[in-house]
């Protein structure tokens, strides 16, 4: 018999999912990141360095965004250029996407296929 951890360890699924986003332009842009465990949220709390809700999302973003291989896209240094160079709008598709957990994701995803199904 497996222990409460082990169980808990296993149904976490911890795994890098797809998440795509659609820009303000119209492009899509793609991105992976892991669901979020306290440890992570705890680390991006301390690196906002304040109580506000978009600071917190902003570290996460950096913190959890990879590309297909696994490479952080953001790092620290990329803090002011995302804040101020990106639209507000794109910015916030993404720290939003970051904090969705992988089952509101996979609904997504069938919705987007049972749309398909029923435009065609």
């Amino acid at each position: 018999m497996s222990s409460a951890l082990d169980r808990l360890r296993k149904a976490a699924n911890l795994k890098s999912i797809k998440k795509s986003i659609t820009l303000a332009n119209g492009e899509i842009f793609d991105f992976y990141s892991t669901p979020l465990t306290m440890a992570q949220r705890e680390r991006a709390q301390k690196d906002a360095r304040s109580e506000d809700v978009n600071q917190f999302a902003l570290q996460l973003l950096i913190q959890k965004a990879t590309d297909e291989n696994g490479q952080r896209m953001f790092g620290p240094g990329d803090l002011a250029a995302l804040k101020n160079e990106v639209r507000d709008e794109d910015l916030q598709s993404l720290m939003l996407a970051v904090l969705q957990n992988q089952e509101e994701d996979e609904e997504e995803t069938d919705m987007k296929r049972t749309r398909k199904r029923t435009e065609s």
